[in-house]
């Protein structure tokens, strides 16, 4: 079975995709897209693959799962499309941003000028059906982006991994510390970013670390 995901990708993942719980995975989701609403567009579900090669990551950001709102998904976490609001938590990052860095706070939640920098914005699901959060979640999805984290722990070195919330923090057990930077805090979330997201400065200590490797600082 070949799926389609960015070539440089292919190479590290093409053994998951033979798997059962990946051919299981396939089924449910193409039923799901049959049969329902579902997000983000099934062109997009790779995206974020697709927009940053195995080769360029230099920081990876998990999110939980896509947003369950009409036309918000675009495939990268926490991003939205550029006509929809930017939602509570991405309105907290671009708060964190700006008080870290100085950054404007933008007027829209489109992410892709990080992720074409390297910034790999992974959601933990995939895919979600409309208006249902977590209703992909337990399908083979977190099987599949465990794969991926631990892949680019083991193949490349000095990555940034951005864990925000407890559900984030718990895949720091895939990640070889000696060879990458973990950085954790609260979830950016109204209900938790006051108590550790707001103030982490995640993003200057993101550059920080990509500077003292040799390695470009992302233009967040």
């Amino acid at each position: 079975m070949q799926v389609k995901i960015e070539s440089s990708w292919q190479a590290y993942l093409a053994e998951e995709f033979k798997k059962p719980y990946f051919k299981d995975l396939v089924t449910f989701i193409k039923k799901e897209y049959a049969q329902h609403t579902v997000y983000p567009p099934a062109s997009q579900i790779f995206r974020t693959f697709d927009l940053c090669k195995f080769e360029d990551v230099k920081v990876i950001i998990l999110g939980q799962d896509p947003y369950h709102g009409s036309k918000q998904a675009n495939g990268l976490c926490f991003s939205v499309t550029s006509e929809i609001s930017p939602p509570p938590s991405l309105v907290n990052i671009f708060k964190e941003l700006n008080a870290d860095l100085g950054k404007p706070i933008p007027s829209h939640g489109d992410l892709t000028h990080w992720v074409s920098q390297g910034v790999l914005l992974l959601n933990a699901t995939l895919t979600v059906r409309a208006g249902e959060p977590a209703s992909h979640q337990n399908k083979g999805w977190e099987m599949f982006t465990d794969a991926v984290i631990a892949i680019l722990s083991q193949h490349k070195h000095n990555l940034v991994f951005l864990l925000w919330g407890n559900y984030a923090g718990k895949k720091e057990i895939l990640i070889d510390k000696q060879k990458h930077l973990v950085l954790k805090s609260a979830h950016p979330s109204p209900f938790s970013a006051e108590r550790g997201f707001l103030g982490n400065r995640h993003f200057s200590k993101t550059n920080d670390y990509l500077v003292t490797h040799g390695l470009p600082p992302i233009a967040w």
